[in-house]
């Protein structure tokens, strides 16, 4: 099956609720995977401030499974938690990645990066007695790569390690990686059709795929998911939930759909078991930059509260002012 950028991209977009994003791309997605495990550009995991959540939503993708994915056909040459070194091992094999494999391989960074007094409050690996930064690693290895994702939220823009008072200076990827393309998959946790949808299309067309104002693939990040939201109906009709399930549009209970840029809504979590609104809990925008921290009250009413400001995206100017009638 051969694929065009378009035809991908659609299908990206397209893929139909309960149908994984890996099935739908079939025996493209195995073929281009399998390209990088014959000696083609490797895969390299880092983790920085983070709680591991990125790497456990990608060990838990089922179709294929993720054995299958890191044993048969991706290229991947290290990851913190996957990998048996450690140590000045670690050091060695990102030396001849940056030797090696320069301009070839993709970086992976999970977490955030402390940059507070040269990024000493978090250290991923020694050699020779010296300990090697997540600010470091970073700024080497994604000066060498081919590309950079930022697999997740935290990644992508600090998320919750940047929260206030951020004491440790955590920063997103792109500020510290600036002469090399920095694609953000930003939700909280990564979806692994996301990333692995993003690394396919990066090895099979030699490009990093279109991205929105804030560094997303617009693949996978259509618009708003208050404009395709099942509870949407309640919300055109005036009717909103006062309870966490209960029934009606969740924005008075901190719901956040509104802003939140994702296509959570058409893929799901756990294998398309269940997302945040489907299960009767509001939506924290987590794929946004001002999550957590402007995405406050979690539960509560919103947005109807002087504590924080929202910024809405310029495509909804008047989204605001409308939400405010509504729910007065």
């Amino acid at each position: 099956m051969g694929l065009t950028r378009r035809e991908f991209i659609k299908l990206c977009m397209s893929s139909t609720i309960g149908a994984s994003l890996i099935s739908i791309l079939g025996p493209e997605m195995e073929k281009t995977l399998a390209y990088a495990a014959d000696g083609k550009p490797p895969v390299i995991w880092l983790q920085g401030a983070s709680c591991t959540g990125c790497s456990i939503s990608l060990l838990n993708s089922v179709d294929p499974a993720i054995e299958k994915v890191i044993l048969d056909v991706i290229g991947l040459k290290y990851h913190p938690n996957i990998s048996a070194g450690a140590g000045h091992h670690v050091v060695e094999v990102l030396e001849e990645a940056t030797a090696k494999y320069r301009d070839q391989f993709i970086l992976v960074v999970e977490g955030g990066i402390p940059t507070k007094d040269k990024g000493i409050y978090c250290t991923i690996a020694e050699k020779n007695g010296k300990e090697l930064t997540m600010l470091k690693a970073v700024t080497t290895l994604g000066e060498a790569s081919q590309a950079v994702i930022a697999a997740g939220n935290c990644a992508a823009y600090g998320g919750i390690p940047a929260g206030v008072p951020n004491p440790t200076g955590v920063v997103g990827v792109d500020q510290v990686v600036k002469k090399k393309p920095v694609i953000n998959i930003s939700l909280c946790p990564m979806h692994p059709d996301h990333f692995l949808g993003t690394v396919v299309y990066v090895l099979k067309y030699g490009q990093i795929p279109e991205l929105d104002r804030l560094g997303r693939p617009k693949m996978f990040y259509p618009g708003p998911i208050h404009d395709r939201c099942s509870r949407r109906s309640y919300f055109d009709d005036n009717k909103f939930a006062r309870h966490i399930s209960g029934e009606g549009c969740l924005a008075l209970l901190g719901c956040k759909g509104f802003i939140a840029m994702s296509d959570c809504d058409k893929r799901g979590w756990n294998n398309n078991t269940n997302w945040c609104i489907k299960a009767g809990a509001p939506c924290q925008a987590c794929s946004e930059p001002n999550f957590p921290d402007e995405c406050e009250p979690f539960y509560g009413v919103y947005p109807l509260t002087n504590k924080k400001k929202i910024d809405y995206p310029a495509l909804v100017p008047n989204l605001k002012t409308e939400i405010v009638e509504r729910v007065k």
